[in-house]
């Protein structure tokens, strides 16, 4: 048990610490609201669980031992970063028209739950860390899966407090920013700026990736 409480207590520590994850949330939380962050949340904790999965079953040091693999998966990412980044510059003006004629944009939340989902499973730096990170707490006596499952239960759950608590936190603020629909186009370009970083972050990941392995 004092393994687990430490090992929560660290999780949630780098749950804090500021990283695309994170920053994904609170960008499209104070852009479309709680219920936005909260759905993001839901699709990086997914991805989550299907990165302990390929960990537990040593599918992920596969992996990360492919040339290609972990590069390719990057370059995919920072499309798809991309990809929401020109989305969110031009939804500013969809925002401005619609608040304009007395309609509120809905939330999709399946679309953002999706996103979520894409963005952790395509960052391979969280499936490096996983597989680093993840071991480092197993002991011996039971089986190294069942360890491994349970580790990163207890960081999916520490991840969703987190991740969740700055969801709500930007709910209050994200009012104050859309006043009349003005704020949200300055808002929207500022996300389509963040996800342009960090497209640009995972082609570096990418390069980074692609010269270690020569």
């Amino acid at each position: 048990m004092d393994l687990y409480i430490s090992f929560f207590l660290a999780s949630v520590l780098l749950a804090i610490t500021p990283g695309p994850d994170n920053i994904f949330v609170l960008v499209q939380s104070l852009a479309q609201g709680a219920r936005a962050g909260i759905a993001i949340t839901l699709g990086l904790c997914t991805g989550l669980v299907v990165h302990t999965s390929l960990v537990a079953f040593g599918v992920a040091e596969f992996i990360s031992q492919t040339r290609l693999a972990l590069p390719i998966l990057a370059l995919f990412g920072a499309a798809y970063l991309g990809y929401l980044a020109w989305m969110s510059w031009h939804a500013g003006l969809v925002q401005v028209n619609a608040s304009s004629d007395g309609q509120s944009a809905s939330v999709n939340g399946w679309r953002l739950y999706g996103r979520g989902v894409v963005m952790n499973l395509t960052n391979p730096k969280v499936l490096l860390f996983f597989l680093a990170f993840l071991p480092q707490f197993v002991q011996g006596g039971v089986a190294v899966a069942q360890q491994i499952f349970a580790l990163g239960g207890v960081f999916i759950v520490a991840a969703l407090l987190v991740f969740c608590g700055i969801a709500l936190a930007c709910a209050k603020v994200q009012p104050l920013i859309n006043h009349q629909g003005v704020g949200q186009v300055w808002l929207n370009r500022a996300v389509a700026l963040v996800f342009a970083l960090l497209a640009v972050r995972l082609i570096w990941v990418a390069v980074n990736l692609l010269t270690a392995t020569q």
